[in-house]
């Protein structure tokens, strides 16, 4: 665990919200590497490939983060913001930032003092437009290290917890990025009778182009998605959840390959791998929804890790469900690509 604990943490530390995700695509390129053949194609998806015959299989994690940009410089130095991929607006309050400007800028979200909140206010979270950020500057100071479009993260500290839970922003879906990494390190030293590709991809917070094109690129004949999903938390209800620490979460979806995720349910209960089953009535909702679609379409199946606190700075899951995605993939990957020792 501690190896996971480690790559996670890397992988959370490295700057990257969606539209632009220089810092952490140049990461992933280093630590894929290891594996494959890596490129990044025209909108910034990181793909790496290994060459076979027999069956090509897609696996995919999107690389980007949720955040904020700044769209304006107020008159008293404040910085006026949007969301970039839809940020969990209630925690906000209070919260410490980063200003990925010319340089990073720490600043702060104003909080109204509770004495002076109206009665009718008090129990509403503040909407997007009525958020500023305070960095301690005039206007005039400001616009030299800031400019509107500059993006935004939520600053929290990474720690391990009990039980092989840890805490971190970006843990969606950098946890899903993580996963593949291990994936790959598992069959690292054998050889496979079929075609693998990795896709780490951009913008799936937003628009989800990353997998679109990426996916139409690639053409698949197979791919197995890796996102996070619900874990389960006190006042949270327990059928829209998966358990966090249980094991990956095997999706079940009009929009998914039936038989394959079956496949997948079968595999991990033959080799003793900890797994629930997710079970969605629509889309999912991830990178799954567009890659089954992309160019001639491509039998498609998702793996989510269960998180908790999904789209804060406090993020927490367990390394144990990264565990067992990992194990989960290489096993499929292993069987259906005809195993043969190196």
């Amino acid at each position: 665990m501690e190896h996971l604990n480690s790559l996670i943490f890397s992988l959370c530390s490295q700057f990257g919200v969606s539209g632009f995700e220089k810092d952490i695509s140049g990461f992933a390129v280093s630590r894929l590497s290891d594996y494959m053949d890596v490129k990044t194609d025209n909108l910034g998806n990181v793909i790496g490939e290994l060459d076979g015959g027999g069956i090509h299989i897609l696996l995919d994690a999107h690389m980007d983060q949720k955040g904020l940009f700044v769209t304006a410089v107020e008159d008293n130095g404040f910085l006026r913001v949007a969301s970039c991929g839809g940020m969990d607006i209630r925690v906000l309050a209070a919260h410490e930032v980063i200003v990925w400007g010319k340089k990073p800028v720490l600043g702060v979200v104003p909080s109204t003092p509770p004495h002076l909140v109206k009665e009718e206010d008090s129990k509403k979270a503040t909407d997007i437009s009525e958020i500023s950020i305070d960095i301690g500057m005039s206007k005039d100071n400001a616009l030299k290290l800031v400019k509107p479009g500059d993006r935004i993260t939520l600053k929290s500290p990474q720690f391990k917890m009990l039980g092989n839970f840890v805490c971190s922003p970006a843990i969606d879906n950098r946890a899903g990025v993580c996963a593949i990494l291990r994936c790959l390190e598992i069959l690292k030293d054998k050889k496979l009778n079929c075609r693998l590709t990795v896709l780490l991809s951009v913008q799936e917070e937003t628009t989800g182009s990353g997998a679109k094109t990426g996916g139409f690129s690639i053409q698949a004949d197979e791919a197995v998605s890796v996102d996070v999903s619900f874990a389960g938390a006190p006042e949270i209800p327990t059928e829209k959840t998966g358990e966090a620490g249980k094991g990956t979460m095997i999706g079940i979806s009009p929009a998914l390959d039936y038989a394959i995720s079956r496949k997948l349910e079968k595999i991990a209960r033959a080799q003793g791998i900890k797994y629930q089953l997710e079970v969605m009535g629509s889309k999912t909702g991830t990178n799954a929804d567009h890659i089954q679609n992309a160019g001639k379409g491509a039998k498609t199946a998702l793996l989510s890790i269960p998180i908790r606190n999904m789209h804060t700075a406090c993020e927490v899951i367990s390394l144990e469900d990264i565990e067992s995605t990992a194990q989960l993939m290489a096993a499929y990957i292993l069987e259906r690509g005809v195993k043969r020792d190196a």
